[in-house]
């Protein structure tokens, strides 16, 4: 009963870090002074002809953290069901 809430709630995460960093990449996150990969891809936009690593290392941090939530998720399903593998 616990393995379906698991693999829900990790599937999940990743859409909430997708969720999160876009509300802070239009300005409805938090605030300057607090680091986050929303608010840090929306400054760097501005300086992306001179130092582009600005922009990539937060998208980079972004997609590996969803894609992680992601396989963690899909190896829980695969050990909560193991007849249903392909």
């Amino acid at each position: 009963m616990l393995w379906p809430l698991l693999v829900l709630a990790t599937l999940g995460l990743g859409g909430q870090i997708a969720a999160i960093s876009s509300f802070s990449f239009l300005g409805l996150g938090v605030q300057v002074p607090l680091a986050e990969w929303g608010a840090m891809l929306a400054e760097s936009r501005y300086h992306f002809t001179i130092a582009p690593w600005l922009l990539v290392a937060p998208a980079l941090c972004i997609f590996a953290s969803v894609l992680a939530s992601n396989l963690l998720g899909d190896a829980l399903r695969d050990i909560a069901t193991p007849e249903a593998r392909s």
